[in-house]
């Protein structure tokens, strides 16, 4: 299924995209799209059976109608840093032998087409696609790759916004300059794990003003999706509607020759990830 949330921002209600590329009405039959729904195999299987019977979801007019992120109520997002292998070369890092971790705050989170904020005083906000993978089960101390996928339960297109400068130049941890506000664009749909065979055969692909600047594949992640929710679940409790962000390929504007092209003001960027939906972004100062 492709799950998504419509309306102004604070006031999404729960919609699905059906087969025929329809936006059907959900708020009828269950209040949003969040962690409880996703811990809730009876309720899943209540949108599935509504889905596959015509006539049962009203149709919404997607004209002027606004997408949100498409899950509400987010626990925790936690970022992987570094995790391919392309990126790492061309930031001139080394392999990291284990998941570098880093966290956003959920009210980071914006819809797939809204405003990102340039920070006043920033000189290197930079672009970074990635695979969001969200949680459906509760997950401590998994014991393999196959149980960390097996706690899946969907999969979304993310843009990791980050201020390269606060974060590697200003002291402390890299978070200072990945939680500025609008920084995680997400959606715009979240596709159920059923209809993602192979989390590491996606590709992405990121574009600044028209041209592209990302065009990778999660194949070249140093960890794979089921690895990293299996790693993580060993440092900490993960939680139906919490948020994992994968890592970006290579191609971000900090890698670039001097002078790297950090966005600015007036740029537009659009971004995907094969199946899991477009987005498109104006930057705007702060």
């Amino acid at each position: 299924m492709k799950l998504l949330r419509v309306g102004t921002a604070g006031a999404e209600r729960p919609a699905l995209l059906d087969r025929d590329g329809t936006l059907r009405d959900l708020s009828g039959i269950i209040p949003d799209v969040d962690g409880d729904l996703l811990a809730d195999a009876w309720a899943l299987a209540r949108v599935r059976a509504a889905a596959d019977s015509p006539g049962v979801l009203p149709a919404l007019d997607p004209a002027g109608l606004r997408v949100g992120p498409p899950l509400g109520r987010i626990g925790k997002i936690v970022c992987i840093g570094l995790n391919y292998h392309d990126h790492a070369a061309e930031t001139g890092a080394d392999i990291p032998a284990e998941p570098i971790l880093f966290f956003k705050a959920p009210d980071t989170v914006v819809g797939p087409e809204d405003t990102v904020l340039v920070p006043r005083g920033s000189r290197k906000t930079d672009w970074e696609v990635e695979l969001a993978v969200v949680i459906g089960r509760t997950a401590r101390y998994l014991e393999s790759a196959e149980d960390g996928l097996a706690h899946v339960a969907g999969y979304a297109t993310a843009h990791d916004v980050s201020e390269r400068e606060f974060q590697i130049e200003r002291g402390g941890t890299w978070d200072k300059g990945k939680n500025c506000e609008t920084f995680n664009p997400l959606g715009p749909w979240l596709v159920t794990a059923d209809e993602v065979p192979d989390p590491q055969a996606l590709p992405l692909r990121l574009w600044v003003n028209g041209e592209l600047k990302q065009d990778g594949t999660t194949a070249d992640q140093i960890f794979p999706v089921g690895e990293v929710v299996r790693y993580l679940s060993h440092f900490m409790t993960l939680y139906p509607g919490d948020v994992i962000n994968t890592g970006t390929p290579a191609g971000v504007a900090m890698g670039q020759p001097e002078p790297k092209p950090y966005l600015r003001a007036g740029d537009v960027v659009e971004l995907e990830v094969e199946g899991l939906g477009r987005q498109r972004q104006e930057l705007k100062g702060a």
